[in-house]
């Protein structure tokens, strides 16, 4: 198996600045802060993607970014935030662990949007309900 830098943070063998921790879950300071206060959540069981993390484990990671927002929000009284998690190559995932990240945002901060230009228009009711239909009987109980 490929060395995960996040199982190294998560054993202690890597340095990280860490902000938060339960028994499975972990926050620390990204290493690139292109905004004040960028933190990672992860899982500390190594998981690569969204679809190989176990539901309750997902919901402790996601626990635990909700507390990280709060006091980002608190610490920074930022203009907004973002939680955003990545999945695979096209995703932009770069690191093949799952993880969060809650993100401090500054009103012209410079960073992403969702939207390469301007945002497609809205689809119809008829296309969105055919999509619907055509995700439902995938849905896990």
């Amino acid at each position: 198996m490929t060395p995960c830098p996040f199982c190294d943070i998560a054993a202690g063998r890597l340095p990280a600045s860490v902000v938060a921790q339960t028994d499975r879950a972990m926050a620390f300071l990204d290493l690139r802060q292109a905004t004040e206060g960028h933190v990672l959540v992860i899982p500390r069981q190594h998981v690569e993607t969204i679809f190989d993390i176990e539901p309750e484990l997902a919901g402790e990671v996601m626990a635990l970014g909700v507390r990280v927002a709060h006091a980002l929000r608190q610490a920074f009284r930022p203009a907004g935030l973002n939680l955003w998690q990545s999945n695979g190559k096209a995703g932009g995932q770069e690191v093949p662990h799952f993880h969060l990240h809650v993100q401090p945002r500054r009103v012209g901060d410079g960073l992403f949007h969702v939207y390469a230009g301007r945002p497609p228009a809205p689809a119809s009711r008829e296309v969105l309900d055919g999509l619907a239909e055509r995700i439902r009987p995938f849905l896990s109980p």
